[in-house]
């Protein structure tokens, strides 16, 4: 990715504001976003946040007490200090939607020179969006001019998040036993034992969750599973009938030791992806950085009324088990190892890997008419290598999905 020519001087100031639903995710993306703006495109970054305690667990030294404060050369303000004495930005972005305070929007229409604003969207890999993403939305009563940004899967979307150096770091920590001795070390781990599987567990409390670890503990490989700190607490606590857990002292059961780790800085929780087996993710932050370690994931969805997230669950997973498009694409992809399931074996056609696959997501989104998440956990082990590998080759796929942060530079120099 080569790098991109700096904005003048006009165009460097940015605000960023985020409006916290999906407690780690909403925040995990704008921090991410601001900081890379930041880094890689010199820009004098401020983000807005209405609960600056959904980023101390993952931003070292932030102190959510205070209003304003300086990290990583991103300023982070709260966003009920934003009043009418705030001068608006060159370039503003309302990530998903979260709306702009009412005294911010006016002194943008009254300014001489009026703000780009952009309207970050959630990430769908739904076909819609592809007309959607880049299209300019007047605000309804001020005339002020959106250009809403839809992240995704392909060309015609806004792209993902992906710093320009993210994959050669991680080939770097996976070819270094060092490195990765030491990043266990850090969590109280040892090495993983080969016959084993290392899995990191990142979900909603709502998630099936005592099902999947029952499955594990009468399985017949073992299974380290690694939970950060206030992932589901409830029902694993209630799981684990009373017994002592918190990080340093496991829990084991049968083939499956539970595991507590402290809630990782996003640099420390990247590095858990690479080193992991198996990911279970949620939300969009973690899902997008579980894509790029390259290895297996399941991925729970944010619930939303109406069953409106089932929808986004399916679309994904049709394009996960594709190409996200384009010639060079196909052409860089192996079908035939998704398909062919494990050596010499010849599974039924609803048995096949990519139905695992499927069949796994639906259980553990408790979706319509799915198996139970231990009889689909079942069905997908018996394809792990072959999984592995389409991960390995997903990844690859979307190298040439456009990069978010600059794609939005990009858009801003194309609007002078």
């Amino acid at each position: 990715m080569q790098p991109l020519p700096a904005l003048p001087a006009s165009l460097r100031r940015w605000d960023i504001f985020c409006k916290v639903v999906d407690h780690f995710g909403d925040a995990g993306v704008a921090w991410r976003l601001a900081r890379q703006l930041t880094r890689e495109h010199d820009l004098e970054v401020t983000l807005w946040i209405d609960q600056p305690a959904a980023l101390a667990a993952m931003v070292p030294g932030l102190d959510s007490n205070r209003t304003m404060q300086r990290l990583a050369g991103v300023t982070v303000r709260w966003r009920d200090t934003c009043g009418a004495g705030t001068a608006p930005a060159a370039v503003v972005i309302d990530t998903f939607g979260g709306g702009l305070p009412d005294d911010y929007v006016h002194a943008m229409a009254a300014s001489r020179s009026p703000s780009q604003w952009f309207v970050l969207e959630y990430l769908s890999a739904e076909a819609w969006i592809e007309t959607a993403h880049g299209r300019p939305s007047p605000h309804p009563s001020l005339g002020l001019e959106r250009t809403f940004w839809f992240p995704g899967f392909t060309a015609a979307t806004g792209g993902l998040l992906r710093e320009h150096d993210l994959l050669l770091r991680r080939d770097a920590f996976l070819g270094d036993a060092d490195a990765q001795a030491m990043f266990w070390e850090t969590l109280h781990l040892g090495p993983p034992e080969p016959s084993g599987r290392r899995v990191s567990l990142f979900c909603y409390p709502h998630a099936p969750i005592a099902m999947l670890l029952d499955q594990w503990a009468r399985g017949a490989q073992r299974v380290d599973c690694l939970v950060p700190a206030g992932t589901a607490a409830a029902a694993i606590h209630a799981w684990l009938d009373g017994a002592r857990w918190a990080p340093g002292t496991p829990v084991h059961r049968g083939q499956l030791t539970l595991h507590a780790i402290p809630f990782l800085t996003q640099d420390r929780y990247d590095a858990l992806l690479w080193a992991c087996d198996l990911n279970f993710v949620r939300g969009e932050d973690s899902f997008v950085r579980a894509q790029w370690a390259g290895k297996p994931l399941v991925w729970q969805a944010y619930p939303q009324r109406e069953s409106a997230h089932e929808v986004k669950l399916a679309a994904f997973v049709d394009r996960y088990l594709r190409l996200p498009g384009g010639a060079s694409d196909q052409a860089s992809y192996q079908t035939t190892p998704l398909r062919a399931g494990l050596s010499g074996s010849k599974p039924a056609p609803q048995h096949d890997a990519p139905a695992a696959i499927r069949g796994l997501w639906q259980a553990w989104n408790d979706v319509d008419g799915a198996s139970s998440v231990g009889e689909a956990w079942e069905r997908w082990r018996r394809f792990e290598p072959a999984i592995a590998a389409h991960a390995r080759s997903w990844t690859h796929s979307l190298i040439g999905v456009p990069e978010l942060g600059a794609g939005l530079v990009m858009a801003v120099r194309s609007k002078v």
